[in-house]
């Protein structure tokens, strides 16, 4: 075996290191408020010299690794190495045969947690934190640091409050969503991204008219088929619905801070026809333009 290989026995210089007592999982699984979303284990290795994990069955966690200095390589399903250099994070799936390690020349330095819970996956699929592995960015980087001594502190000296674990619970969310929000993109997400926000630039230039999906797909530089599948794929809904709910939602801003008739609004919006402007205000905000204009606001 080689020297990367062989497992450390010892402590590493600085480490942190926290469990989750098993009856103490069995409680947070089954409260409503961090069943959702609770951490496992946390902990932090220095200078990790021959760091070496193997799970041939996975982890029942969600398991998240940053390299803070170093370097370090990661497995998953008995497939090719994927190296780890510093600034770089990864987040294993449960139920994945993985191994991982510290490269023998220069070692890693690893924050790391374990994560599970009903919306677990979901969060880490919806914040693109599931391929493979990512660049943090910088503030990335400062979110994760400011999240983790507090956290670990909290676990490893309050780990039976309760609401320790509610607290943690939230944080934990709102770390990896700013995570996902602001990781370093590749080429092609950028390129996305461009695409949508050209589109969506396009239809607020347009608000007061209409536009087809061809003149939209034309101005982007993409097909229909592709802007279809773009909008669908990061907003749920097709491009011409979008631009839709981007005219109830400026029409929605209008009756509520100007003094303008429903019709002045159904016209501004670009909607000629008011009766048809109500019933689709109503589909979309789920009240009638002047119910919503009655709504105590603010």
């Amino acid at each position: 075996m080689s020297p990367d290989h062989i497992r450390k026995r010892e402590g590493f210089l600085e480490e942190k290191l926290y469990v989750l007592p098993e009856y103490w999982m069995k409680e947070l699984e089954q409260e409503e408020l961090t069943s959702t979303l609770f951490i496992t284990d946390i902990g932090y290795f220095s200078n990790a010299q021959y760091h070496f994990r193997e799970r041939l069955e996975g982890s029942p966690s969600h398991i998240f690794i940053f390299c803070d200095a170093g370097e370090g390589w990661v497995e998953l399903n008995h497939g090719e190495r994927i190296l780890m250099q510093q600034g770089d994070m990864i987040i294993i799936p449960p139920e994945t045969a993985h191994r991982y390690g510290a490269m023998q020349e220069n070692p890693w330095s690893i924050f790391w947690f374990h994560f599970k819970g009903s919306h677990a996956n979901r969060l880490v699929n919806m914040f693109g934190l599931s391929n493979a592995s990512l660049a943090l960015s910088p503030s990335g980087k400062a979110r994760l640091m400011e999240w983790f001594a507090p956290t670990y502190e909290m676990l490893a000296e309050r780990t039976y409050a309760l609401t320790t674990h509610v607290h943690v619970a939230q944080t934990t969310r709102q770390l990896l969503s700013g995570i996902g929000l602001n990781a370093v993109k590749s080429a092609q997400e950028k390129k996305r991204e461009t695409y949508l926000e050209q589109a969506i630039q396009y239809m607020n230039v347009h608000m007061s008219g209409s536009i087809s999906l061809t003149e939209l797909a034309n101005h982007v530089g993409v097909s229909k088929q592709h802007l279809i599948f773009l909008f669908n794929s990061e907003t749920g809904v097709a491009p011409i619905e979008y631009f839709l709910r981007l005219k109830i939602q400026r029409a929605g801003h209008l009756l509520d801070l100007t003094e303008m008739s429903i019709k002045e609004v159904s016209s501004t919006v670009g909607i000629s026809d008011p009766y048809y402007f109500s019933r689709l205000f109503k589909k979309i905000s789920g009240f009638s333009p002047s119910s919503y204009r009655k709504i105590p606001k603010g």
